[in-house]
Parts: C-alpha cells; structure tokens; sequence
C-alpha cells in the first residue's frame, strides 16, 4: 500500500480531458415514428499528465435523443484505428451518427422534441467507451475501461442562419 502512495505521489495520474469541439447536425426529421438522422462530431482528447502516455485501443460512441438510442455501437474515427498519446498532448478524433431510428415517443416526449425543433437545437446525449492502457517508460498497464459523458446542445444547420455549436466539456469516469 505503501507503494501505490509512492507512485501516485512520483508519477500524479489524472484523467484525460474530453471536450466535443464542433458538431455538424445536418438532418433531424422526426415523421411516422421514425427519426432520420445525421450528425458529425469532433472532439479532442487531451492527456495532462507529464509521465503517462496514453494507449487508445478502442473507442466506441453512443448517441441518445429523448432517453432513446439512436445507433448501435459506433466506431470513433481517430488518425489511426488505435494510437498512442503522448504526454501532454492534444489529439482529435470524430464520429458520424447517421440512419434511421424506429422510436415511439409519448407526449412529453413530442413535446420536447417540438420545442427542440422550433428552436433548431437538439439536446442530445452521447457515450463514448473507451479501452486504454498506460505506459510509464517501458511498463505498460493492464486495460482501463473509462466512459464519457457529453450533454449536448446542438444546432440544426440548415439554411437560415443557425445558433453556433458551443464547445462543450465532457465528464470522465473511470469506475
């Protein structure tokens, strides 16, 4: 036990800092019971430790509307399918969310989303699940399974001059 002191005291892990930098909605029609769909986002994933890198081995993402899923499990694209991230280092990854989506909504629900509509604004949650691994010098840890939490808000980009995506900071959990 005196040991795992020592290193968080030598080494100071932290979390990795996820932020959704741009978000590109370019379609959100709900007709029929069916919601079609197609968003892009962008994100960078920043690693503030001075000792760790970052192993990213796989990164799925999930996206939410009304409590509903929207995909399955979505691959995020990243500049390789996995990477390593340095220390203290800035990387950028996106995902695109487009189909489908069969979802009975209720009341309260339609309401929401004809509030969302008029206003050209989507409150939309997305999960982002991650494997990784640590390396301090040649040691290289065993997976970690950390999730993301984004809380979005955003815009439709249609023709008419559309609100700006703001760029949003995501939870990290790592339990």
């Amino acid at each position: 036990s005196s040991s795992v002191l020592i290193f968080y005291l030598v080494v100071q892990p932290r979390p990795f800092k996820f932020y959704v930098t741009e978000a590109n909605l370019t379609k959100f029609d709900y007709t029929n019971n069916t919601l079609h769909y197609n968003m892009v986002l962008n994100f960078t994933a920043r690693n503030p430790n001075k000792k760790l890198s970052i192993y990213y081995d796989k990164v799925e993402a999930l996206a939410f509307y009304e409590g509903s899923r929207l995909t399955n499990n979505v691959d995020v694209i990243t500049h390789m399918n996995s990477f390593r991230q340095y220390k203290k280092s800035t990387d950028p990854m996106s995902v695109v969310f487009s189909g489908q989506k069969l979802m009975v909504l209720d009341n309260d629900q339609v309401s929401e989303l004809n509030k969302d509509k008029s206003a050209e604004v989507y409150d939309i949650y997305v999960k982002l699940y991650f494997r990784i691994r640590f390396r301090l010098g040649d040691l290289i840890s065993g997976d970690y399974k950390p999730k993301v939490k984004c809380d979005l808000n955003v815009p439709l980009n249609s023709n008419k001059i559309a609100a700006t995506f703001v760029p949003t900071k995501c939870s990290v959990d790592f339990y």
